[in-house]
């Protein structure tokens, strides 16, 4: 026979278990982001001469990974999907809106489109 002490804390950890997978659902869902196509070198500010679609283009043709500036904020953009690589590279210095999960400064994209 379990005791109250013993019941109280089933109840509790089933509480806790369902909390703690509730929000791994939310998180592996992802969020969207809005911002301009740069490259994890050159982030905000670019160094090379021409425009920003130039400087992100030349950055990334040698081995500098695609970044998102939204606002004060770089975020390196992590994706082997051709569909994404080809999107961010025809909108290269232009606003998109980037879907999927972010952790440490660094996007997993699930989905680029051009901004509205």
């Amino acid at each position: 026979m379990k005791t109250r002490f013993q019941k109280l804390g089933s109840a509790l950890l089933a509480i806790l278990m369902a909390f703690g997978l509730s929000t791994l659902a939310l998180a592996a869902k992802g969020s969207t982001f809005t911002g301009t196509v740069s490259d994890s070198m050159c982030g905000a500010k670019h160094a090379m001469p021409g425009d920003a679609a130039e400087c992100t283009r030349g950055c990334v043709s040698k081995g500098s990974k695609y970044a998102l500036v939204v606002g004060d904020k770089v975020y390196t953009l992590e994706t082997s999907d051709k569909t994404a690589l080809d999107t961010l590279n025809k909108q290269a210095g232009a606003k998109v809106t980037v879907s999927g999960t972010e952790k440490d400064n660094t996007i997993m994209v699930s989905s680029v489109k051009a901004a509205q």
